[in-house]
């Protein structure tokens, strides 16, 4: 299917959801407006034609300073049509927030999390949204435009390795026997 008979069908399965066409060289792409996308995934996932049941993928994209400054990129596939579907919802910087789709694809969970940590987009209605790739104590967002990348902080240890010398020689010979080398 292409882009035209997907906005074609999902504007018959979830009317009022306002999907658009959105400009791709490699799949179909569509904007999804935030708050049509529940109910966009909901008829992706379960009308008969689509069979979108699996996200692959949940990204975003920081256009800063462009106004939307943000769209997040949800990515689908559909195993019984052999179909792949973008999908696009743009938000504006000072209110960068869409609902989570976690209870449609429990995965997304992760894919939201790890959004949320580096772009710093809110998922409205996630149960679990705190970091996941960066430390827990970080400030910001790494992967926003105006973010300051040249920073010093200082390393934070939160326990110290410490070893006798007796210890660290057990540890090297257990290791070197795991690894069938010789003593030394």
């Amino acid at each position: 299917m292409d882009a035209v008979t997907i906005l074609s069908a999902l504007n018959e399965a979830a009317p009022g959801a306002g999907c658009e066409l959105a400009p791709s060289s490699d799949q179909p792409t569509l904007y999804v407006p935030r708050a049509g996308l529940v109910a966009s995934c909901l008829a992706l996932r379960d009308t008969p034609g689509f069979g979108f049941r699996f996200l692959s993928d949940v990204t975003a994209v920081d256009w800063w300073p462009a106004e939307p400054r943000f769209e997040v990129v949800y990515h689908l596939a559909s195993f019984d049509e052999r179909q792949r579907l973008r999908l696009k919802v743009r938000l504006a910087g000072d209110d960068a927030h869409v609902p989570t789709v976690s209870k449609i694809w429990p995965a997304a969970g992760w894919l939201e999390r790890e959004v949320w940590d580096l772009f710093g987009i809110v998922f409205d209605g996630h149960t679990d949204l705190r970091r996941l790739l960066m430390p827990e104590d970080w400030e910001g967002h790494p992967l926003r435009k105006d973010y300051p990348v040249q920073i010093k902080m200082t390393p934070k240890v939160h326990e110290p390795l410490q070893l006798t010398q007796e210890e660290f020689r057990k540890n090297l010979e257990a290791d070197r026997v795991v690894r069938g080398g010789k003593e030394g």
